[in-house]
């Protein structure tokens, strides 16, 4: 690529070119059904179904870190950085914090709650990376310069509907989160089957919340990129639940039987 395209591009990207996001967005709605698919024959090598041939291992408080702290800074930086003509307006400016409070403490809280967490393979990591790169440049670029919701939105009820999901699924999220940490003491490894909360009806709940989570930020939200982000999560995570629930039933004996994977009562 000779210099001028570049600056062409550089440009783009700077600018918060719409071309760009919404080519952005429908990429991701593409690989959220390559995914998909990907993971009917393939487990995600991280956590409990690491293994070899993914590249070397990062220290798990680490990975989590840095690969979800781009999708908190990135916006910031087009916040600085960039002509943000839609900050001004009081629902961007609640999506916006919204995106921030779950990824401060993806990457600022969460990771260093772990513990005795498996080490990450780089080829996983560098993925999750790359997305976070890519996602809050999207994320954050829509709200900020194209998303223009009008005077009457926070009157709309589509937006209190996903306002609620939105908190709902972050609780569920929390909860299932702190579940999962203290089935182990300090010190200890290995796995043991999570009781409490929503994991009495389902073995993926902190997938669940987080699928619910989405769902309510598109429903308030709703844009392209928002909508994209809510399918890939769930094409992406989804069928990890549906992992860990056959690996439940095939470690421990006593699992219950009536628990479901993701959808209480459904699948």
């Amino acid at each position: 690529m000779d210099i001028p395209v570049w600056n062409e591009w550089v440009n783009k990207v700077l600018s918060l070119d719409l071309i760009i996001l919404n080519f952005l967005s429908y990429n991701l709605i593409f690989f959220g059904v390559v995914v998909v698919i990907v993971l009917q024959w393939l487990n995600t090598p991280y956590g409990r179904y690491a293994r070899g041939g993914w590249g070397p291992s990062v220290n798990a408080q680490i990975a989590w870190f840095v690969q979800e702290i781009p999708a908190f800074a990135v916006p910031l930086l087009l916040v600085y950085y960039t002509d943000c003509p839609k900050l001004k307006f009081t629902p961007n400016k609640i999506f916006l914090g919204l995106f921030l409070f779950h990824y401060f403490q993806r990457s600022s809280i969460f990771p260093f709650l772990i513990r005795g967490g498996k080490p990450t393979p780089f080829i996983p990591f560098i993925l999750a990376f790359v997305f976070c790169v890519l996602n809050g440049y999207l994320q954050g670029g829509y709200i900020l310069k194209y998303a223009d919701f009008g005077s009457k939105w926070m009157w709309n009820s589509r937006f209190y509907l996903g306002i609620i999901l939105f908190c709902t699924g972050m609780f569920i999220n929390l909860q299932a989160d702190h579940i999962l940490r203290n089935l182990r003491k300090q010190g200890e490894t290995g796995y043991k089957i999570p009781r409490g909360g929503l994991f009495e009806y389902v073995s993926g709940a902190n997938f669940f919340g987080e699928i619910v989570e989405w769902l309510g930020f598109a429903v308030a939200n709703g844009t392209l990129p928002t909508f994209a982000f809510f399918f890939f999560t769930l094409c992406n995570i989804g069928p990890r639940a549906c992992h860990h629930h056959q690996w439940y039933r095939e470690k421990f004996e006593d699992y219950p039987k009536k628990r479901r994977a993701l959808i209480p009562f459904i699948l």
